[in-house]
């Protein structure tokens, strides 16, 4: 599957970059979060339920980021592994100041998602609009925490995300 949209945050570029590469803070608006483990700068394992249908699946990702060209551009590479499924993702971002609004960020971005197993399966019908929904409100959770603050300063910006 092939997903890729636009995003308008209003919020400094620099403020958003830093905001999307600390895992905490993008694992605190991934849904279906559940813990993290930072192997170190470039690497991750995050560990996430999802549900596609009555299809339910936990999946830890091993992440990495793959390219960082600070605070323009950022590509991501993850496969995960769950109960009889598996998932592989190549995602990228692109900043720039948003040209007609000052101290705001536009965030391109695109992702190859390949599901395979009985997530897959068993959930194909759903599995596109699930993905919308979810990306959604990811999107929805990172304007409200960048957008919170007057200051600019992202609201929760370097704090771990709750474990849950």
């Amino acid at each position: 599957m092939h997903f890729e949209g636009d995003q308008t945050i209003h919020a400094p570029r620099q403020t958003v970059w830093d905001f999307l590469m600390n895992p905490d803070n993008v694992a605190s608006c991934a849904p279906g979060f559940q813990s993290m483990q930072t192997i170190d700068e470039d690497h991750y394992k995050p560990t996430l339920a999802v549900g596609v249908g009555a299809v339910k699946a936990t999946f830890t990702l091993d992440v990495t980021i793959s390219e960082r060209d600070a605070p323009t551009h950022a590509a991501v590479l993850a496969h995960g592994m769950a109960a009889g499924s598996a998932v592989d993702m190549r995602s990228g971002m692109d900043l720039s100041p948003e040209p007609d609004t000052p101290d705001a960020t536009h965030l391109h971005w695109v992702a190859d998602v390949t599901v395979s197993g009985t997530l897959a399966s068993m959930g194909a019908r759903l599995m596109e609009g699930t993905a919308h929904k979810l990306t959604n409100r990811f999107f929805d959770c990172l304007r409200q925490k960048l957008e919170a603050s007057p200051s600019g300063q992202a609201a929760g910006a370097g704090e771990p995300a709750p474990a849950t």
